[in-house]
């Protein structure tokens, strides 16, 4: 029978109900006192939430109190009964020892007597302290009743937890033993622990965890509220060791790579610098990477996705092999059976893909490309620039600028492998948790943890650390002393700190969550005083739009991030990874660059459509894509990417620029328009849109006229 609900949070309570019988609550009540303060603090809160936890008599008058009977039925329970009882109590023993009863009897007149009398001036806490103690200083013929109660306290606070500790090994030894016995019942014996019935036992109490371990797995009502009490209690260490261990049985859990990838969802990661907490990062990282691979929409690119997870795990194997941390020989076991489970995964793509002779589609749709990956290509052009720029110690700020799904991320990503090892790439990604921070702190927490993780991940240089509670208090001058250590470390080599999406940063900042003063402020003095440090932003924007950034980052160098080369593109679409499967007409690759224009995005979007469309093919024509293939594949290319154009629609035009790209993409494809042509359709502010379509570069400009850049947004928006 398993414990109901109700009895489970009451036996774990820091609420629980009285006692009906006015006897019996009477020394519930005094136990409270004496053993479980917070208990005695929520009773007098239940009883009137108004009053203060040692409410003295007179604020029953003064607060119009007096004619509540819950309040003067506690009143005198523990003013005059609990007296009574301690005096008798004491009394009985000391007339067993042969003092006269008539001193027993002063000694409960005058435990009543001051009980009410420091109830009514004080408290009805000093009431009961001292009604007590002078009811049982008179009781037993002795003492003194202010070192009664001063021994008692110190009793309460220093030695009785001690001596309770050790004296009751075998009590809760016992406990245990019995509980793990009797496995079929559900109800438990942890209810009678220490630990849940004297809030001053301050230290940890051995096997508490197992034992609350146990009640969990027989049964979890009961088991979750004890676990919820210990939490907030001085036996809290108990809680979390219950909690890692039930953390890493959901770890050992999952049976397939699915689980795998779905587990992070059930994993609570905190900031702590705890050794259980790094442990549950790394599986929870792997866990969402997992998630990531098997959402691919290729079988190549989940098994390439999955190859580097793999990798991570026997990373973290070798790590938890040879480290003496007490979590280590824990969960070793549980990343051995990760990586068992996700490389029998990769074998049964690898076999799934032989049978059906697919064609493994490398292309990787709105998501960056990562520095892991072999699809990214070209881009020398920029990185040559770059870092001629970034070994001048005179460059300015720089600005990455280009349209959206030009590849700034991905290039960002492999700044690593283009650029020379003495420089060392901060990429900071603006859209996460850096600009969802509540406040500064953890603003610059964020950040630099992004450029940590960036240095270790790019350069397998280790940064030094900077924890939250060390940014608590003045939160810009610890980062700068941060910095500091960061400069040391990089011992003469260049940092690059590469914010992406530098407009949600600008969005920010407009919310007023953030100091536009502090955090601009902060990156020029790093850009003015750090020459070791180089910022570069990367957006869809220039700077010229954000006159704010213009005012600290004088005179930002600027690189425009435009489409691939033609040779570029070739290669992404003949061969975007080594022995690949498909090969294409001539007409038919030219006819990818002629209607992409070697934008990266629509390059790989229609590819993968291509892929996609020779799959379900005979197999006999499957390896060679024709120039029909390439407009059978425009359609779903256009429906798959209408994230895409539908952010040019929403986001990036105002309406009457809408409106002339519509107007110019009626017209046909390569179809020039002249500008008086527009004019006589279009007599609002037409050179504004003209040119904000030509800031977006969806329009250029042609000896005729304008004409559309790229033959898939023409066709999206015809």
């Amino acid at each position: 029978m398993k414990l109901p609900n109700v009895v489970a949070a009451d036996l774990y309570s820091n609420s629980p109900l009285q006692h009906p019988n006015i006897f019996l609550g009477s020394l519930q009540l005094l136990f409270w006192f004496v053993f479980r303060p917070t208990a005695w603090e929520n009773h007098i809160k239940h009883l009137d939430p108004s009053l203060d936890k040692d409410f003295s008599l007179w604020q029953l008058f003064t607060r119009q109190r007096w004619r509540q009977k819950k309040l003067w039925k506690f009143v005198i329970q523990v003013l005059f009964l609990l007296p009574i009882f301690c005096s008798l109590a004491t009394g009985a023993v000391s007339l067993s020892l042969g003092t006269p009863w008539p001193l027993v009897a002063v000694g409960v007149a005058f435990g009543v007597a001051f009980g009410v009398a420091f109830g009514v001036a004080f408290g009805v806490a000093f009431g009961v302290a001292f009604g007590v103690a002078f009811g049982v200083e008179f009781g037993v013929a002795g003492g003194v009743a202010f070192g009664v109660a001063y021994a008692l306290g110190s009793w309460v606070n220093w030695w009785r937890p001690t001596m309770m500790a050790v004296l009751l090994f075998p009590w809760h030894a016992l406990l245990y033993r019995i509980d793990a016995q009797n496995i079929k019942s559900s109800s438990s014996l942890l209810s009678k622990h220490l630990a849940f019935w004297d809030e001053w036992q301050y230290l940890p109490i051995w096997g508490l965890d197992k034992h609350l371990l146990l009640v969990i797995n027989k049964n979890p009502t009961e088991g979750q509220a004890a676990l919820n009490y210990l939490s907030t209690s001085r036996q809290r260490w108990a809680a979390q060791a219950a909690q890692i261990e039930l953390d890493a049985r959901q770890l050992e859990k999952c049976v397939d790579a699915s689980a795998i990838g779905q587990i992070q969802q059930f994993l609570t990661i905190s900031e702590l610098a705890s050794a259980a907490d790094t442990m549950f990062r790394s599986f929870n990282s792997i866990s969402v990477d997992v998630d990531v691979a098997l959402h691919q929409s290729s079988v190549y690119n989940q098994r390439l996705a999955l190859v580097t997870v793999a990798d991570r795990l026997n990373n973290l194997i070798r790590e938890l092999t040879i480290s003496s941390d007490k979590y280590a020989v824990r969960f070793r076991p549980i990343a051995q059976r990760w990586q068992n489970i996700i490389d029998l995964h990769i074998e049964d793509l690898i076999k799934e893909s032989e049978l059906r002779q697919e064609i493994d589609s490398p292309y990787i749709i709105g998501v960056p490309v990562t520095n892991r990956q072999q699809l990214f290509v070209g881009r020398t052009d920029i990185s040559e620039r770059l870092e001629k720029l970034l070994l001048d110690r005179r460059s300015p700020p720089l600005l990455l600028y280009g349209q959206r799904r030009t590849g700034k991320t991905s290039l960002l990503n492999n700044l690593g492998r283009l650029l020379p090892t003495s420089i060392i790439p901060l990429f900071v990604d603006l859209q996460g948790s850096i600009s969802s921070a509540k406040d500064h702190t953890g603003f610059l927490y964020n950040l630099a943890k992004a450029m940590i993780n960036s240095a270790q991940r790019q350069r397998n240089l280790k940064l030094p650390p900077l924890t939250y509670e060390a940014l608590a208090t003045d939160p810009f001058t610890r980062f700068d002393e941060w910095l500091d250590n960061l400069e040391a470390t990089l011992a003469g080599n260049t940092a690059l700190l590469a914010l992406d999406e530098f407009e949600v940063l600008d969005r920010v900042l407009n919310e007023g969550r953030f100091n536009e003063n502090d955090v601009l402020g902060m990156l020029r003095n790093l850009i003015q005083h750090r020459p070791t440090f180089k910022v570069l932003l990367a957006g869809s924007h220039t700077l010229d739009e954000f006159q704010r950034w213009s005012s600290y980052l004088i005179n930002a160098q600027v690189l425009h991030l435009g489409y691939l080369q033609e040779s570029e593109a070739r290669q992404l679409i003949e061969e975007p990874i080594e022995n690949f499967a498909l090969r294409y007409e001539p007409p038919a690759s030219q006819r990818v660059i002629d209607i992409t224009r070697g934008h990266p995005f629509l390059v790989q979007l229609l590819c993968a459509e291509i892929v996609a469309l020779k799959n379900d093919q005979d197999p006999s024509i499957r390896r060679l894509a024709t120039l029909a293939d390439i407009e059978a594949a425009i359609p779903a290319a256009l429906e798959h990417g209408s994230m895409f154009f539908s952010d040019i629609e929403r986001n990036q035009l105002d309406d009457t620029a809408l409106a002339v790209l519509r107007y110019c993409a009626q017209q046909g494809e390569a179809a020039t328009i002249s500008k008086s042509a527009l004019a006589q359709q279009f007599s609002a502010d037409l050179e504004g849109s003209i040119d904000l379509l030509l800031r977006r570069e969806l329009i250029e400009v042609k000896p005729a006229g304008y004409c559309i850049q790229l033959e898939l947004i023409r066709r999206w928006f015809h």
